[in-house]
């Protein structure tokens, strides 16, 4: 009889290597809070996946399996695949999510394989990783400027909501990720010549940015310094209370458009703008911190920067296909406005 030996266990002792740095990332640096919070709900979807459904999570040494056990063991993992896929759909999640999931389990069986040398096989590579492309929300150039430029739209926020409008304005200036906006000091920003620049290095990428500011960054800077270079420019919020504030605002700015966003579930499209109550989604409920880089980059693209700058102030590759899909949107934007003027020049006279 085979000897197996439970994964839950084994999976806890993974996410303890990565935060104490026992493991390490390829170029030798530490797994990110970020990542290590994402094993964490892994962990938790499949302890819940086990009481749920009486799964037994186990693992085989490959090594000692007979012909006929190793068929069974493949199937096993077939079996796992499309059980726990099952389970996640049923609880309302996307390819994405479901197939993020499945990429940690799968960097979880590496970890097992390559640095506590269990012989599991690659039974883990039947755990197919399935991606979905979401739907670009970005503000308008329009909405932008509204939210910059509008006194008496300013007047009717509370102090919170200004606050977090600032920040909202800011990061969709700069391209920074909400992570990076709050470790921003002092140190950050310089004046050359008369003119003030955001020197910044992504502590996702590592990848270093110089980003000229537009006088009314300047005047986010200047409302917001410390005497101390040391403090964060932005008093830290949790991303929660973020987005649930930014929800307001777009409500206040009357950024209340109905919008159609697809979905994917093994595959196949869902329509995910409709609520609890089967009512159509606001531009404003969506509204999230997300916002913020992919607002940035398209309006640098659509304003016609070219793409190479675009991505040295983002910090993509040369080679990055989500950086492409930006270029695409910021394209399909532009190719929109450019019908509406044509339409113009045809009616004209009518």
């Amino acid at each position: 009889m085979k000897k197996t030996t439970p994964i839950l266990p084994l999976f806890k002792q993974f996410i303890r290597d990565s935060e104490t740095g026992k493991r390490l990332k390829k170029n030798g640096t530490k797994i990110t809070k970020g990542t290590i919070d994402n094993y964490r709900y892994v962990l938790h979807n499949l302890i819940e996946f086990t009481s749920s459904t009486d799964f037994e999570l186990r693992i085989s040494d490959a090594s000692k399996l007979t012909k006929r056990e190793l068929a069974s063991e493949k199937n096993y993992w077939k079996k796992f695949y499309r059980k726990f896929s099952d389970f996640m759909y049923k609880k309302g999640c996307y390819d994405n999510y479901v197939g993020a999931n499945m990429k940690q389990i799968r960097t979880f069986f590496n970890y097992l394989k390559n640095e506590k040398h269990y012989n599991t096989g690659d039974f883990h590579k039947l755990l197919y990783v399935r991606k979905e492309e979401v739907d670009i929300l970005v503000l308008s150039p329009e909405q932008l400027k509204f939210l910059i430029h509008d006194q008496e739209f300013q007047k009717i926020l509370t102090p919170p909501e200004k606050r977090i409008k600032d920040i909202f304005v800011f990061g969709c200036t700069t391209g920074l990720r909400f992570s990076d906006i709050f470790l921003l000091t002092n140190k950050n920003f310089e004046l050359q010549n008369g003119e003030w620049y955001l020197k910044v290095k992504s502590k996702k990428t590592k990848a270093y940015s110089a980003v000229k500011l537009p006088a009314y960054a300047v005047d986010i800077y200047q409302k917001y310094k410390s005497r101390s270079v040391k403090t964060s420019l932005f008093t830290p919020i949790t991303l929660f209370n973020f987005n649930k504030t930014l929800k307001s605002i777009g409500e206040k700015a009357n950024f209340t458009a109905p919008i159609e966003l697809s979905r994917e579930r093994q595959g196949k499209a869902y329509n995910a703008s409709k609520n609890a109550q089967k009512k159509p989604e606001r531009f404003c409920d969506k509204m999230s911190s997300h916002m913020m880089r992919r607002t940035a980059i398209t309006t640098l693209l659509i304003l016609g920067m070219p793409e190479h700058l675009v991505r040295s102030i983002s910090g993509h590759s040369a080679n990055s296909n989500s950086f492409y899909r930006y270029v695409h949107f910021a394209q399909s934007y532009v190719d929109t406005e450019i019908e509406k003027i044509h339409n113009k020049l045809e009616a004209y006279g009518e």
